[in-house]
């Protein structure tokens, strides 16, 4: 495990977790505080936002970054993928997933996080792009989705 990586999740969440309970019983608000802190606190993360479902769409939600696909193309990409996999998928080079939705073309490689509600519903997903490849691991997945837990358990 890479413990340098791991020891700056950790401060993240506590910066993250901090903030939110400070302020906000709101999740919509805990979803924009966790992009602002994860986009400009990690160098390797391009794009960082949440897809949320909305009248059985996969729709955009608060991000950080570039513009993104407004509507995601039911069971088509990696945030999809994770969705009907029930779990967190991280994918090296974007370009060899079938299927991959490509809002942007610099992106290398991607890592989502299922957004579950109080009720273990999957609601969304918090989607991280990269615009190198193989830039997430096991330590990203297990850091983000105590992250992404947040949204919902502050």
């Amino acid at each position: 495990m890479d413990k340098k990586k791991a020891k700056h999740y950790e401060r993240l969440h506590r910066q993250i977790r901090d903030l939110i309970i400070k302020s906000s019983n709101n999740p919509l608000s805990n979803m924009a505080t966790i992009n602002a802190v994860l986009y400009h606190k990690t160098n390797y993360f391009f794009w960082c936002g949440f897809y949320l479902f909305q009248d059985g769409k996969l729709q955009i939600g608060p991000y950080q970054g570039s513009l993104a696909c407004i509507n995601l193309a039911k069971d088509t990409g990696v945030c999809w993928a994770a969705i009907n996999g029930d779990k967190t998928l991280i994918v090296n080079d974007v370009g060899t997933f079938p299927g991959h939705i490509a809002c942007n073309s610099r992106i290398k490689s991607e890592i989502v996080i299922l957004l579950k509600n109080k009720t273990n519903e999957t609601v969304g997903v918090l989607d991280v792009d990269s615009n190198e490849k193989a830039s997430f691991d096991e330590v990203d997945a297990l850091h983000l989705e105590k992250i992404v837990k947040s949204v919902y358990f502050p």
